[in-house]
């Protein structure tokens, strides 16, 4: 049997209030003085704050006590219409209609119209094995454009310091097809001296060669990017990363043709392990997004997307945009989250 219960936004007020309590999860729900509401799931592994009517982003996540989310300048939420003017959370849904860096040709925001986007209902499914869902829907509909309705969703397990994070997309119109662009963007900590592991080819992670418009070149940004491709950089280590300012992004693509299922994992010093796994027929190019300064510190070592984060134009080019029929949906799942020492030593990749 699943239960359900819907979170109204009168649900969310100034001090915290208990949405549901079990054996296995304690839901509470509160507002930020910005405006933004917030729900918290905590397990006996897992904590996690979820903005149900904001994206459903996953504002910040903990897990066994070690903080998953990139150091930021954001001390809350706020309610805004692009990502970077909320850019603090551990996690957001990028795209849809379109996706990543736009081009001076591309005509979409940043990271698309997705992101921050007004949810209009939000619930909490409490499933029978025992797992608890957080859900929020939105439907996208403008004159003359498109139309489709979004499902986010958070997926727990009890005892487990990993989640799943899905999206299901759907083209409400009754005779157009829609474009379709997504990437899962988790932002994870910066891991000083950590390494990074996959299942794919070795050398799979390339050097982005272009550079994004949000991105200004430094003498010292290129003499990286030099010593990069000229292999005194390991694209699987952070050994000397904290220098990597602006920005530093490799691709994986064309998935599919290595692996059905792939896997990543960022070893901290401790032994413990920052991990990712999804279908590669789901998402066929990764990405690798890391940054380091004072103010911001990110390691996102394995970003799922459906195609690069170039922009919409540049996906239409090389083939990787999805065309959704009138009627279809597309689901995506993400798994992620911590290993401890035990569970990442019985991984190998």
């Amino acid at each position: 049997m699943i239960s359900r219960i819907a979170i109204h936004r009168e649900t969310f007020g100034d001090a915290p209030r208990d949405v549901f309590n079990s054996s296995h999860w304690q839901v509470w729900a509160k507002k930020y003085p910005s405006g933004v509401e917030s729900l918290t799931v905590q397990s006996s592994r897992l904590r996690v704050e979820i903005l149900p009517y904001l994206g459903g982003m996953l504002w910040d996540a903990e897990a066994d006590g070690v903080s998953l989310r990139m150091k930021n300048m954001f001390t809350q939420p706020h309610p805004v219409a692009t990502i970077q003017d909320t850019y603090g959370c551990f996690a957001f849904h990028s795209g849809l209609l379109a996706n990543g860096c736009p081009s001076p040709e591309d005509k979409h925001p940043l990271h698309g119209e997705f992101p921050c986007a007004p949810m209009n209902r939000a619930q909490l499914v409490i499933h029978e094995n025992g797992t608890l869902s957080v859900e929020s829907q939105y439907e996208y509909v403008q004159g003359f454009g498109y139309h489709y309705t979004a499902v986010s969703s958070v997926t727990f397990t009890p005892d487990s310091g990993r989640f799943d994070i899905g999206l299901a997309v759907t083209n409400r119109s009754t005779y157009q097809r829609m474009p379709l662009q997504y990437m899962c963007h988790m932002n994870y900590a910066f891991v000083p001296g950590g390494t990074m592991h996959d299942n794919l080819d070795a050398n799979a992670f390339k050097l982005r060669e272009s550079v994004p418009a949000h991105v200004t070149p430094t003498p010292q940004w290129e003499e990286i990017n030099r010593k990069i491709l000229a292999g005194e950089y390991k694209a699987d280590s952070l050994e000397g990363a904290e220098a990597f300012d602006p920005e530093i992004v490799y691709f994986a693509d064309h998935l599919t043709e290595k692996v059905k299922d792939a896997q990543f994992t960022l070893t901290r010093p401790d032994g413990t392990a920052f991990y990712t796994s999804f279908a590669t027929e789901e998402f066929p190019v990764a990405t690798r997004w890391i940054l380091h300064n004072p103010d911001q510190s990110v390691a996102a070592f394995a970003l799922p997307g459906t195609s690069r984060p170039e922009g919409y134009l540049a996906a239409q080019k090389a083939g990787t945009l999805i065309e959704l029929d009138p009627g279809e949906t597309r689901h995506f799942t993400v798994t992620t989250g911590l290993l401890n020492e035990e569970e990442a030593q019985r991984i190998t990749l």
